[in-house]
C-alpha cells in the first residue's frame, strides 16, 4: 500500500518551507513552489522550471496537485460560457462566465450539490455530496479568468458565489478561497468585487460580520412573508425571517456595507401588492438594493415567471420608497446556465 499523497495546496507557505528544510533543502524553495501554485496556478510540478529536476521529482514523490479539469465548455448565444468542472474524485460542479460590455463575472460553485432544499432550484435536487476545497473554488476562478482573456480580451472583473451550493454551509473553505483570490500572493482581486450569495443562515451571517469580511453580501430572499418563503424555501422554518433580519441588522452595524436582496417574482406565489409591501418593510432597517431576477424554469412548471405588470409594480413601489432596484434579465438560458439551473445535466 502506498501512502496517500497529500495535496500540496493544502499546505501554507510556512509548511512548504518546513518541508524543504526537513528534506535538507533551502527553505526559500517553499516560497518558489507557493508562487507557482497560487500566482501562476501551476497544475503540475513539471512546469516549475526554476526548480531542479531532482527537486521536482521529490515533490512528485510526496505530493499531488488535485486540480480541476474543465470537462465540457458550452457557449450561449448571448456569450455566456458554462463550464462542467471535473474534480479530482470525478464529481462534477458547474461554473459560469457572464460577459457584459464593461465586465466579466465568474459565477462559482462552493459545494457539490447543495445542503438546502429550495424548491425552485435545480441544484437543490442533488443532495450535497461534499464541500469544495479552497483550491477547487480558486481553480474555477482561474479557469474563467483564462476564458475571459481568451474570448473577450480582458481579465475577469467580478466574482459571485451563486453557483452550486450554499457558501455559508462551507464557511471556512469559502473564506480561505477568498483570501487566496484577494491575496498579493494569489490573484490580487479586490474583495469589493466579490459577492457571496446566501439563502440566509443567520448564525453564519453574524460570523461574517464578526470576521470583518470585506466582500459584499447578497441574500436570496424571494419573499418577506414567512409562510410564503417557507413554501418555496422549506429551511426557512428553521431560520425564520425575524432571525434573518436580526442577523442582517448585526451585519450592517458591524460592516456598514449595503445588503443586496436577490428576488424572483413568480406568478401566483409572490406577485401581489401585499408581497411588495412586506419586502419594502423588510428592507427598511439598512441601506439595501433589490435585484429582481427573471425566473428560469427547471422542467416541471410549478413555478412560472410573473407577468410584466407584477414586475413593474415591484419596481414602482420600491423606487417610491427610496429602495434601489434593478431588473436582471437572465443570461445563458439556452445552455441551462442561468440562475437556479445548474444541475449537471451533462
Amino acid at each position: 500500500m502506498h501512502p496517500v499523497k497529500k495535496d500540496v495546496r493544502a499546505l501554507t507557505k510556512e509548511q512548504l518551507r518546513q518541508f524543504f528544510e526537513s528534506q535538507g533543502e533551502k527553505a526559500f524553495r517553499g516560497n518558489q513552489v507557493y508562487e507557482w501554485l497560487w500566482i501562476k496556478s501551476a497544475h503540475s510540478f513539471d512546469v516549475m522550471t526554476n526548480l531542479s529536476k531532482e527537486v521536482r521529482a521529490m515533490l512528485e514523490a510526496h505530493f499531488v496537485i488535485n486540480h480541476i479539469k474543465v470537462d465540457q465548455m458550452q457557449r450561449s448565444s448571448d456569450g455566456t460560457i458554462k463550464n462542467a468542472v471535473r474534480l479530482h474524485d470525478d464529481l462534477v460542479v458547474e461554473s459560469v462566465l457572464i460577459p457584459t460590455s464593461k465586465r466579466t463575472t465568474a459565477c462559482v460553485s462552493s459545494q457539490v450539490g447543495c445542503s438546502l432544499d429550495c424548491k425552485f432550484c435545480a441544484t437543490a435536487r442533488l443532495k450535497r455530496m461534499r464541500n469544495l476545497n479552497p483550491d477547487e473554488i480558486y481553480d474555477q476562478v482561474v479557469a474563467i479568468d483564462n476564458e475571459s482573456r481568451l474570448y473577450f480580451d480582458r481579465p475577469l472583473s467580478n466574482i459571485v458565489f451563486m453557483g452550486m451550493g450554499e457558501p455559508l454551509m462551507n464557511y471556512n473553505n469559502v473564506l480561505k478561497a477568498v483570501a487566496k483570490i484577494t491575496s498579493k500572493e494569489g490573484l490580487r482581486m479586490s474583495p469589493r468585487r466579490i459577492t457571496i450569495s446566501t439563502s440566509g443562515v443567520p448564525k453564519m451571517i453574524k460570523k461574517l460580520a464578526d470576521d470583518q469580511v470585506k466582500f459584499k453580501l447578497a441574500v436570496s430572499l424571494h419573499s418577506a412573508i414567512d409562510e410564503v418563503r417557507t413554501s418555496i424555501m422549506p429551511f426557512n422554518e428553521n431560520f425564520p425571517l425575524s432571525d434573518l433580519r436580526e442577523a442582517l441588522e448585526y451585519w450592517y452595524q458591524k460592516t456598514k456595507s449595503r445588503i443586496t436582496y436577490e428576488y424572483v417574482v413568480w406568478k401566483g406565489i409572490n406577485d401581489q401588492l401585499k408581497d411588495v409591501k412586506a419586502l419594502i418593510n423588510f428592507c427598511k432597517f439598512a441601506p439595501s438594493k433589490v435585484n429582481l431576477i427573471e425566473y428560469n424554469p427547471i422542467d416541471d412548471g410549478d413555478f412560472k415567471q410573473a407577468d410584466e405588470e407584477a414586475i413593474d409594480m415591484y419596481v414602482r413601489f420600491l423606487e417610491q420608497n427610496g429602495i434601489v432596484v434593478t431588473v436582471r434579465r437572465s443570461r445563458g438560458k439556452d445552455i441551462d446556465a442561468a440562475c437556479g439551473q445548474l444541475a449537471n445535466k451533462s
